[in-house]
């Protein structure tokens, strides 16, 4: 159970060219992220939160699974789990997690000439 726990934004980099990339900037936010994961094996749900705004995804690795985006559309996407990362492609962004020293950190990759690799490391709490 790696990534089981509840994590709390500890740093970021890129985040607002991330955000201007997605086309999101007025979801820009100065509030701590909240990350739940609950792992039941190969099944995750897997929440952030803000206060006033949550987002969650349900997905079992090796399955094809529907996710849903920050902005609430659907699409389905396989998930992957080798060499200890979680990985799925969103729509706009390839998403990655790694448990490094007891450490949540989450990795984006916009595609593209003018990519943008975000990371947010968060904090068990």
């Amino acid at each position: 159970m790696a990534f089981a726990g509840k994590y709390e934004l500890e740093s970021q980099e890129n985040y607002v060219e991330f955000l201007e990339v997605l086309g999101l900037l007025n979801a820009k936010t100065d509030h701590k992220v909240v990350t739940e994961v609950v792992q039941d094996g190969n099944d995750f749900t897997w929440t952030q939160s803000i206060p006033n705004w949550t987002w969650s995804n349900k997905f079992t690795v090796g399955q094809e699974c529907e996710l849903a985006t920050m902005t609430g559309s659907k699409f389905k996407a396989p998930v992957t789990l080798e060499a200890g990362k979680i990985s799925m492609q969103f729509p706009q962004y390839h998403f990655t997690a790694e448990i490094v020293d007891d450490k949540l950190v989450m990795t984006c990759v916009t595609p593209g000439e003018k990519g943008v690799t975000f990371i947010r490391v968060n904090k068990r709490i």
